[in-house]
């Protein structure tokens, strides 16, 4: 069995700095959560290992620097 998560956990819920993985043991996410959500600067990855984004969350979703709007 691969790890899956790799970080602190409060009441249950993923908080603070983190590593999400794929199944298959390769980086999916690193960066920070708050009450299980992504919040804050993190990095997403490809399955292939390559970046997909790097920048802000807020509540799972990525924030867009240049216009500060979610996409």
């Amino acid at each position: 069995m691969k790890l899956k998560f790799e970080g602190d956990y409060l009441n249950g819920l993923r908080n603070g700095k983190g590593k999400e993985y794929y199944s298959n043991g390769v980086l999916l996410f690193q960066g920070k959560y708050l009450n299980g959500l992504r919040k804050g600067n993190g990095k997403e990855y490809y399955i292939n290992g390559e970046l997909l984004f790097e920048g802000e969350y807020l509540n799972e979703k990525k924030m867009e620097k240049e216009k500060n709007m979610i996409i």
